[in-house]
């Protein structure tokens, strides 16, 4: 039983084009590369609900999965409720996510060749999509609302010292502009922090680089989590704190966040969750 929650598929709906996995020669969109993956799913006996989980109990076994007022018991659970990207709070952000506006540089980067382009952000995952875009990009501005980056001082001289980079300091995206009629975004509006002077700033594509916030609110105080609440799996497996519960993708990577990682972290827990379940016998 698989409880989808309202955006089956997570970020990859997010995704206009897919370009980067695997048996995908001429790229997919994201939607329907999910749609494909239900399907397959549902063709090996996945019963697939639309319905998301406000709570559960893994005190002990059968666990107890409650959704809709329902309760659903089950003698193993693998968490996959993956990650989602910090945004700005913006609704021409969440209109032209896709066409124009992206949360994952190596995803999208190479539909970004010999364009401008915006990076939102100032830590170490910032640098290192704006180090990647130059790839591609033709210039990079990374939009800073500081005057200094928080990123690592390494991180921070790979960019100072690479041409293709500009910085604007204190600076923040009010908004975006363009359609998804006519091209998707054309540019944004750039707020000074410091006068509250506005303008006009165009370009071809934003990436978001705030980081990203692992889902799993659900599961506080049910398993063992790090500080920044990603869920901690034993070693090389997908093993939880817990016997019983298992926890894959981006829910318990902070690292890679792809979704062939996602897919294969999947197939792991998908293993360990047999074998759990044949020693029970």
């Amino acid at each position: 039983m698989v409880f989808e929650g309202t955006q089956p598929g997570g970020q990859l709906m997010l995704t206009n084009e897919v370009e980067n996995y695997p048996g995908f020669p001429d790229g997919v969109s994201g939607p329907e590369m999910m749609e494909l993956f239900r399907k397959q799913a549902q063709r090996f006996g996945a019963e697939t609900l639309f319905q998301t989980v406000t709570q559960v109990d893994f005190s002990s076994r059968p666990f107890k999965i409650k959704a809709e007022e329902e309760i659903t018991e089950a003698e193993t659970v693998i968490i996959s409720t993956g990650a989602s990207a910090r945004l700005l709070g913006l609704e021409s952000e969440t209109r032209l996510m896709g066409h124009g506006i992206s949360v994952c540089a190596t995803c999208d980067g190479f539909f970004y060749q010999d364009k401008d382009v915006i990076v939102v952000g100032g830590g170490d995952s910032a640098m290192e999509e704006a180090g990647f875009l130059t790839r591609f990009a033709s210039r990079v501005t990374i939009v800073h609302r500081r005057d200094q980056l928080r990123a690592s001082k390494i991180m921070q001289e790979r960019i100072f010292n690479n041409p293709k980079v500009d910085i604007r300091w204190n600076a923040v995206v009010e908004q975006m502009l363009g359609d998804t009629q006519n091209g998707g975004l054309t540019g944004v509006i750039l707020k000074d922090t410091r006068t509250g002077k506005t303008e006009r700033f165009r370009c071809d594509g934003v990436f978001l680089a705030l980081g990203h916030i692992p889902n799993t609110e659900l599961f506080k105080g049910q398993v063992d989590m790090n500080e920044r609440g990603y869920i901690i799996t034993r070693g090389k497996s997908a093993h939880t704190s817990v016997s019983g519960i298992f926890a894959c993708g981006d829910v318990q990577d902070a690292v890679y966040r792809q979704a062939i990682t996602a897919a294969g972290s999947g197939c792991a827990a998908a293993i360990d969750a047999e074998h759990f379940l044949e020693n029970q016998a």
